[in-house]
């Protein structure tokens, strides 16, 4: 039987509130959060640490998915890679300006598909869409 863990999607506002939903449903009893990062969460998902036990098999039940999906679309995507461009010091800049020509042109990836790609690269989790 698969652990089942719900993404409350209701409670998702911005970036900020989705890791919270992330912290709270996968590391409820870490005295440490995940940061707000896409390998963070692929890391995540790899298990060993927070609600998913190494290869353990997961249904992860996303609710209003597709508000969120429309949400961390194009124009969040957008805003997100140029807000990164304010910090060169921190950011491969070419790479964020790759990201975001690939973004206008129709072949780079949302924010969300993103998050999409990085669980299903997890075969162990199930991703239910409500």
């Amino acid at each position: 039987m698969k652990k089942e863990i719900q993404i409350d999607g209701a409670k998702i506002q911005d970036l900020t509130s989705l890791y919270k939903e992330f912290n709270d449903k996968l590391m409820p009893n870490e005295d440490w959060e995940l940061g707000e990062s896409l390998d963070a969460l692929d890391d995540l998902l790899y298990g060993g640490f927070g609600e998913i036990n190494g290869n353990e098999a997961i249904r992860l039940v996303w609710t209003d998915f597709e508000r969120m999906k429309e949400f961390f679309g194009y124009d969040f995507t957008l805003n997100f890679y140029q807000n990164k461009l304010k910090y060169p010091e921190i950011f491969n800049k070419d790479l964020i300006k790759n990201s975001i020509d690939e973004l206008q042109n129709g072949n780079g990836k949302t924010y969300f598909e993103i998050i999409l790609e990085i669980i299903e690269s997890h075969s162990n989790i199930e991703l239910v869409t409500k």
